[in-house]
């Protein structure tokens, strides 16, 4: 049976991006989609051929199944890859597809709608003998209804969203006083991001580990697991680091585990490649999550330990032919670790950003691989997911990929948007990391541990910035064609060439005084003079003898902010334009405003109401996320500046208020 002609990817980003290399190697034409944020992408240019499909908006693009299935017939396609997200687990859209004489590359439809609700997907696990965690998915969904179950189920409990994944529409309630605004928010959450707000009730296992297996099944009555991946460090359920082998299975729980996996597979008569999540308590008992119906975002971990190409495996299913290996014929060799680079701030709460990339600067080496559908350049938008790139190692055990994570973080640098990369070199150097000891709850338990900041500021940090902002000063006198010496921060005194710069380091600027001659640097700074031989320097690279170590120091540059990185360290200045201001003003301006563009979802105040520091004032909608925003002061609304609904640019005015006396 021959494969197909043509492929169209109903999804943007990276995962199109991977669909569109796997077709390559097999001589499959692609056919990309986009919407108007995305006319220039990468998977655009990528594709043989791209049709547009509408607005930026997912609801009027990338979720509007016409315009999907109109691409497809005005192309050719004769099969549709829906990549993870949006339409992937819609069975209507695949019954659609199917409808049309394209193949749908996954599940048939009705295995989707036995799995796409988890309340029908637990009911059936447990009429197969998976094990499932005691709760509520009934039909009745009034809110006093649900209440009285979740009393029934008792407390801490975890509503959840019936339809989707990816963390959104999940929240744990832990007192029956708190249920009531934690199903509000669940279901509107729900609602914008699957358009269903039915929701189930679950008894929260306390300090669980989240394990999944991929697993894969032909229409020859084939089903075999690939093993499994562990994604317990995750953040507000939003997986953040994920690996395989899991470190905490033993064999016999291993094979207990694939079993199930394999058994929740059959009991929805499932097709192609999809993942069984479970619960893992402390004890070793494990219980059935959700079936998801799609490749997942961290399968490159799976590949890396097996050497498949998952994606492929997916193509050839679809066209008809047998799984290409044996249960007993797929070996596993190694850890592989994946982490997810994402355009956020998590020192502000991981508030996502969006603008254009101006540096976007990812290691290469054996072992590494990058998954990105993203360029340097690129612009990323409000209206979707701000992953920018997953980060993907290989060794031969897990230390060892720990190891090779650490050095690869250490090569990652993006410019012009925030970014996670100083939380991830934190979190992969964290001990509870390296031992293995995360559970899914940890991350949220322990953030601040995981986002301070390392002890002191190291000497070599303070030279190499002194340093680098020197040699950068240098090279925008040589492009401008003028003498540095004439500049009012570079002077000779007895002859010697000096420079003197203000950086800030964390929350103030300092003077620091640079001179280097005979092989010597010297910088003054914080009432202290260090010292160090230059043993070799440039612009962006640095090697140093300090007391006689050795330190080999990097520099990103980002206009007047730089990055210094020591390998394991990194540390973030911002240099002071000569005659700037230093001081900064954290005074209010007596408005509330969006910290990042966005819709208003929600008004909590109105005009006239006292509001206390730290109160919910309003919710806004940015990046798929809800983002509650708080009153900074205690004070009263003056006046009422947006409409919920509204969609709004960063820092546009909300509400305006009056600051209490005193």
């Amino acid at each position: 049976m021959s494969l197909f002609d043509k492929i169209l990817i109903a999804n943007r980003g990276e995962i199109a991006c991977r669909v569109i290399r796997t077709c390559r190697t097999l001589g499959i034409r692609t056919v990309a989609v986009y919407s108007d944020a995305d006319a220039g992408a990468l998977h655009v240019a990528m594709a043989d051929e791209a049709v547009r499909l509408g607005p930026a908006e997912a609801a009027r693009s990338y979720l509007d199944q016409d315009a999907v299935l109109a691409a497809a017939a005005q192309t050719g396609a004769n099969a549709i890859h829906p990549g993870y997200g949006f339409l992937s687990e819609n069975a209507e859209f695949a019954e659609r597809v199917e409808a049309a004489g394209i193949v749908f590359i996954g599940p048939k439809a009705a295995s989707m709608r036995a799995m796409g609700s988890k309340a029908g997907a637990k009911a059936l696990m447990q009429a197969h003998g998976v094990p499932v965690v005691p709760g509520y998915n009934g039909e009745a969904q009034d809110a006093a209804h649900l209440k009285a179950q979740a009393d029934a189920v008792g407390y801490p409990l975890m509503i959840k969203a019936a339809h989707g994944g990816g963390g959104k529409g999940m929240r744990i309630v832990r007192a029956p006083e708190d249920f009531a605004a934690a199903l509000e928010s669940c279901r509107r959450e729900a609602l914008g991001a699957f358009g269903k707000d039915r929701v189930l009730l679950e008894r929260y296992v306390e300090n669980p580990r989240h394990i999944e297996f991929q697993i894969f099944a032909d229409g020859h009555g084939n089903t075999v697991h690939i093993g499994e991946r562990e994604c317990s460090a995750q953040r507000r359920f939003q997986k953040v680091l994920e690996e395989s082998p899991s470190p905490f299975l033993n064999p016999e729980r291993r094979a207990r585990m694939a079993a199930a996996a394999v058994q929740a597979a059959k009991a929805v008569d499932y097709r192609n490649a999809g993942t069984v999540e479970f619960i893992v308590a402390p004890d070793g008992e494990f219980f059935f999550m959700e079936i998801n119906s799609r490749l997942q975002v961290e399968h490159p971990v799976t590949e890396m330990v097996t050497g498949l190409d998952l994606v492929r495996w997916q193509i050839e299913v679809a066209a008809g032919l047998a799984l290409p290996l044996a249960q007993d014929q797929i070996q596993h060799r190694g850890h592989a670790i994946e982490v997810r680079l994402y355009a956020e701030d998590p020192q502000r709460n991981f508030m996502p950003g969006s603008g254009r990339i101006r540096g976007f600067h990812l290691p290469s080496a054996t072992g590494v691989r990058i998954d990105t559908g993203f360029r340097q350049g690129d612009a990323i938008s409000v209206h979707y997911d701000p992953m920018l790139a997953k980060l993907i190692v290989h060794a031969d055990d897990r230390p060892l990929a720990l190891q090779a994570m650490q050095d690869a973080l250490a090569h990652c640098h993006i410019a012009g948007l925030p970014s996670n990369i100083a939380f991830l070199e934190r979190l992969i150097a964290h001990p509870s990391v390296q031992r293995a000891e995360i559970d899914t709850g940890y991350l949220d338990r322990h953030l601040d541990q995981v986002l301070a900041e390392d002890g002191a500021l190291p000497d070599s940090h303070r030279l190499a910035a002194a340093f680098f902002s020197l040699k950068r000063a240098e090279a925008a006198h040589a492009a401008e064609g003028t003498d540095p010496w004439q500049a009012r921060d570079f002077w000779r005194p007895h002859g010697h060439g000096r420079f003197r710069v203000r950086l800030r380091h964390a929350e103030r600027y300092e003077t620091h005084r640079c001179h280097l001659a005979g092989g010597e640097l010297q910088v003054e700074a914080d009432g202290r003079l260090l010292r160090a031989n230059m043993l070799s320097g440039d612009e962006r690279r640095l090697t140093l003898a300090i007391d006689g170590r050795h330190a080999e120091l990097h520099a990103f540059h980002d206009g007047e902010a730089m990055v210094v990185h020591d390998g394991r360290r990194r540390t973030h200045w911002w240099r002071q334009q000569p005659g700037a201001d230093a001081t900064e003003d954290a005074g209010s301006d007596g408005f509330t405003r969006a910290p990042m563009p966005g819709k208003l979802v929600l008004l909590k105040v109105v005009p006239g109401q006292a509001v206390a520091k730290g109160q919910e004032v309003a919710v806004m909608e940015a990046m798929k996320m809800e983002l509650s925003i708080k009153a900074l002061a205690d004070g009263t609304v003056q006046a009422v500046l947006a409409e919920p609904g509204r969609i709004l640019d960063a820092d546009a005015p909300i509400l305006q208020w009056e600051p209490s006396d005193g």
